[in-house]
C-alpha cells in the first residue's frame, strides 16, 4: 500500500500518515486557518491531494466491482447456511448474524424480513 500510494504521489502517503493539511495563515505569532478567498495554487494543490488521499483510501477499502461482487457472493454464502454453532450462545450468534446482514446492506445487497 505504502508503494502504491508513494507511486501515485510522493505526498498522498505523507497526508495519509500525519494527516490532511489545511491552508493557514500566521498574524502576529499566531497561526490560523486561511479563508478561502486567500488561497493560492500551493494550497489548492494541497487540498486537492488531501481530497486524492481521501479517494485512494476509499476506492482501496471498497475495491472494484469485481472484489465488491465476489465478497457479497460470501456473505450470501454465509447468509444462507447461517445456523448456531454448538458452542455459541444466542447473542453471539445474533451479533454475528446482524454482522452479516449489515455487511451485504453496506454493499448493496439487502433481504426484507
Amino acid at each position: 500500500m505504502t508503494i502504491f500510494l508513494q507511486s501515485l504521489d510522493y505526498q498522498l502517503w505523507h497526508i495519509i500518515v500525519n494527516g490532511p493539511r489545511m491552508p493557514t495563515r500566521t498574524i502576529e505569532g499566531v497561526v490560523s486557518p486561511k479563508p478561502e478567498n486567500e488561497y493560492n495554487d500551493n494550497d489548492f494543490r494541497m487540498l486537492q491531494l488531501n481530497s486524492k488521499a481521501k479517494h485512494v483510501l476509499f476506492f482501496t477499502y471498497e475495491g472494484t466491482n469485481q472484489v465488491k461482487e465476489s465478497k457479497i457472493s460470501m456473505l450470501v454464502h454465509e447468509y444462507e447456511l447461517f445456523m448456531m454453532h454448538n458452542d455459541e450462545c444466542i447473542s453471539d450468534m445474533f451479533t454475528r448474524f446482524t454482522t452479516i446482514t449489515n455487511s451485504l446492506k453496506n454493499l448493496g445487497k439487502s433481504y426484507s424480513n
